[in-house]
């Protein structure tokens, strides 16, 4: 990259250890484009080298280069105020000139990268590594990589099922379950409905997978919900003991482990939505929280999510009542 101002400029370029070899995940960034960015987990170290390229027969006065880590949460409506939760600094090199193009190397060992790489619609947590040519007259040299970080899971020592009775009282009793309230990212839910009573002429039933981003704390928390899918379980009215089945696939829709109260700034949970529509296209649904955590990391394939769905749409029944 180029960079202009006053005094000489230099061209910076950031290159990890090995990054031929990396795993790479597609992000979206601040722009809301998309973006490939080499995977680390949480244990790996972060290492690689620093080429900056000065120009035939310049000089570049600094009072100092570094290199530097860093983990930050950014409120897409409040940039001006990022919060760093992490900041770790290699110098480089010490106050001097530079005359020719150099490369230096950088290593950051042993570092906490606890929470994943997130970018939502009002919230992001993003790593990246970012090199400065501080100078006393001009203004710096900075130049920034982002990085993505994802951690495997652990399998819960405890994964109850989901069992409840819902309905309207004289007129709908429905028990609904989940085979487990704890899934993995590639995960099946797989339940089933178990109509008790039935008096009113219900036109179908879906199940909506529900993402609740929530931003801030106290009085200033903000909630924002998005509809991952929504998926149809059954066409038609049901009669009294009806079971209808379901089998629902995670893989095809991009989520996120559950993040839980990141650093006060952020939480992300997720909800399955039970929906009934009658004949008069009035609405009954019950919401149950599930919990999500990552078993394997997830690279970036294209045509991934498109072949996922479709097999997920063959492969998943649909039970039509008469």
């Amino acid at each position: 990259m180029s960079f202009f101002g006053f005094g000489t400029t230099c061209d910076i370029k950031i290159e990890f250890k090995n990054q031929e070899n990396l795993k790479k995940v597609t992000v979206k960034n601040e722009t809301g484009d998309l973006e490939d960015l080499f995977l680390f987990t949480g244990q790996d170290d972060i290492s690689g080298n620093v080429l900056v390229d000065v120009p035939k027969g310049k000089k570049i006065d600094h009072i100092g280069i570094k290199c530097e880590l860093i983990g930050m949460i950014e409120y897409l409506y409040d940039r001006g105020n990022p919060y760093e939760f992490t900041s770790l600094t290699r110098e480089l090199e010490a106050p001097g000139d530079l005359t020719e193009s150099k490369k230096y190397a950088f290593e950051f060992t042993n570092v906490e990268k606890q929470f994943e790489t997130y970018s939502g619609n009002n919230v992001r947590l993003r790593y990246f590594i970012r090199v400065k040519i501080q100078r006393n007259y001009s203004s710096n040299i900075v130049h920034t990589v982002d990085l993505a970080v994802q951690n495997v899971g652990t399998e819960p020592e405890i994964n109850n099922s989901i069992k409840m009775e819902v309905g309207i009282e004289d007129c709908l009793h429905i028990e609904f379950e989940y085979n487990k309230s704890k899934y993995h990212l590639q995960d099946v839910v797989i339940g089933k409905i178990y109509f008790l009573l039935v008096r009113i002429k219900i036109k179908h039933m879906e199940v909506v997978i529900i993402k609740r981003e929530s931003t801030g704390s106290g009085p200033n928390q903000y909630n924002e919900s998005e509809n991952i899918s929504k998926f149809e379980i059954m066409d038609g009215a049901p009669v009294r003991g009806e079971s209808i089945p379901i089998r629902l696939f995670l893989s095809p829709y991009e989520l996120t482990p559950t993040f839980k109260n990141v650093h006060n700034k952020f939480s992300v949970k997720y909800y399955l939505n039970l929906v009934l529509v009658d004949e008069e296209d009035r609405r009954y649904f019950k919401q149950q929280e599930i919990q999500l955590w990552r078993k394997t990391l997830r690279t970036a394939k294209k045509g991934e999510d498109k072949a996922a769905k479709e097999t997920t749409k063959e492969a998943t029944p649909a039970a039509t009542s008469s």
